[in-house]
């Protein structure tokens, strides 16, 4: 949908509100992460509206590359997914094959791959970015298919042991993550949950997780009713809930951020509630977009080369 120059007359919020904002769900620009929102039917309405009111308008951050590092893509047959995944692996520039280095693990989110995890950057940009004209610290950066269940087990597909027990040993023979070197977890999204809730259940691996816009709710009715698919059952709800076991990473490094119309803003501030003392929380303006999701990466990134590089 396109608006003309007079469409702040035509569409007006009572007008918006009054037509339950039916058509202007087009005008979420959301990228492909957003496919839940509009799917799922998560608030697409409260989404439009923001967007018009210009709740979502977030300045695009100036990014800089020190120059580019290797990238290696390919897949692998996967037990635990009971298929081929694709991955891709980026070590940072001036690092070659076999250099030991932290890792992060990059989860995706509903609807995008391993292709795609980023938002406007590709893993080998990512691990090259600059800031105030220094490299960030050496790390290297894995994403991989995990589907569409939220990276929590279901029968015949279980993207975390695909993570923890297939692709994080992949990666250790690659002298990534491999002790002394630190693994984080960072997410958008739905991987921003998953990034969060690998960090809960493996405390002993994951040092570090920066979740971006985390696809979160707090009940299963919620979750069932917006996305079917994303847990097996109840039980499987409850042991998943990153917000109940939000005590587990008391000892993780955690950054959390959110825009203050994202429409799972509500799920991130019981979640916000829970986290242990220190954790780094930016609550700012922005929706479940792109252009929010690309403002966070870099800050996220910095945060996870503290921690990782101690």
């Amino acid at each position: 949908m396109t608006l003309t120059s007079d469409a702040p007359k035509r569409w007006t919020r009572r007008r918006l509100l009054a037509t339950g904002l039916g058509g202007v769900a087009a005008l979420v620009g959301a990228g492909v992460t957003g496919v839940e929102l509009i799917t799922h039917g998560v608030v697409p309405g409260k989404q439009a509206l923001a967007e018009l009111e210009g709740a979502c308008s977030v300045t695009a951050p100036l990014l800089r590359f020190t120059g580019t590092g290797l990238s290696r893509s390919g897949s692998f047959y996967s037990a635990a997914r009971h298929g081929e995944v694709g991955y891709t692996i980026a070590w940072p520039p001036g690092h070659p094959l076999g250099s030991p280095l932290p890792l992060i693990v990059m989860l995706h989110g509903y609807g995008a791959n391993h292709s795609n995890a980023l938002s406007g950057m590709t893993p080998v940009q990512a691990v090259a970015l600059e800031v105030y004209g220094r490299p960030l610290p050496p790390m290297a950066m894995v994403t991989v298919d995990g589907g569409g269940g939220y990276w929590n087990p279901h029968p015949g597909d279980d993207p975390m042991a695909m993570v923890m027990s297939e692709l994080i040993p992949m990666c250790q023979g690659l002298n990534l993550g491999r002790s002394p070197m630190r693994i984080g977890t960072m997410g958008i999204s739905m991987g921003g949950y998953g990034a969060l809730l690998f960090a809960e259940k493996y405390p002993e691996l994951i040092r570090a997780v920066a979740a971006i816009s985390p696809a979160i709710w707090t009940t299963y009715d919620q979750a069932r009713a917006a996305n079917p698919g994303a847990y097996a059952s109840a039980s499987a709800f409850a042991s998943a809930d990153v917000v109940t076991h939000a005590a587990e990473l008391s000892g993780t490094a955690v950054r959390v951020a959110s825009g203050n119309d994202d429409p799972f803003h509500p799920g991130v501030l019981s979640l916000v509630e829970r986290l242990p003392r220190g954790a780094t929380v930016d609550l700012s303006k922005g929706c479940h977009t792109d252009p929010f999701f690309l403002s966070q990466e870099l800050p996220s990134l910095v945060f996870l080369g503290l921690h990782l590089s101690l």
